[in-house]
């Protein structure tokens, strides 16, 4: 695959160590949100398929941030799902399980896929398959525990945690060996968004950063 997206997308994970994850937010609002990302340091914005206008507001976003986000679409479930975001700017994909179908959709354009995985065969799975990196999900399942197990087997594995992180827990999962992590409602905050109190979202982000930052230097 051509490396041009996923060099691109790998260093603006590694700038920030965070991925924020918009669900069910209006395409109306995916701008001044975005903004408000931005302002308080993410590069990485992923927006769920499942949300409605996902694809307007993904290619809003591209349009918008050009050259400074990465801009991804989330929840991908099947190889004509990844074509059809792809089309509409999306540089990264997620999708909430292994299916080398998908990553493959992916790579064919030359955009990076990250799997969802929990166990460590199915982590190995979405490596073999070509994923540059894994989600880990639910990882409140098993917790900061959990993933460091994992990595003592493994170490060095690109995993990004996924679900239940928290500005509580976040730095525990960076020392844990997670190289990023995903965050929805813990950053995106809809009733922020509904009350028009972007400076809220900004404010979160500088802090799940800095948990990163701080991690980086243990």
């Amino acid at each position: 695959m051509s490396n041009a997206y996923g060099e691109r997308f790998r260093q603006a994970v590694a700038e920030t160590g965070v991925i924020a994850i918009v669900r069910g937010v209006p395409s109306t609002h995916v701008i001044e949100l975005g903004q408000a990302l931005y302002a308080g340091g993410v590069r990485v914005m992923e927006v769920t398929l499942n949300t409605p206008d996902a694809h307007r507001s993904i290619a809003a976003l591209c349009q918008h941030f050009f050259g400074r986000m990465q801009i991804g679409a989330g929840t991908v479930l099947s190889a004509s799902e990844a074509r059809e975001a792809i089309a509409f700017g999306a540089s990264f994909l997620v999708a909430p399980h292994v299916d080398p179908v998908v990553v493959e959709a992916g790579l064919a354009e030359g955009v990076p896929v990250l799997p969802g995985a929990l166990t460590p065969s199915e982590i190995a799975a979405a490596l073999r398959a070509g994923a540059p990196m894994v989600k880990v999900f639910p990882a409140n399942r098993g917790g900061t525990a959990y993933l460091r197990q994992v990595q003592a087997v493994a170490p060095g594995l690109p995993l990004v945690a996924v679900g239940g992180v928290t500005l509580a827990n976040v730095e525990g999962f960076f020392v844990a060996g997670a190289k990023a992590v995903g965050l929805g409602s813990s950053l995106v905050d809809r009733e922020a968004i509904k009350d028009g109190n972007y400076s809220v979202i900004t404010c979160r982000a500088k802090a799940f950063i800095e948990a990163y930052r701080r991690s980086r230097i243990r």
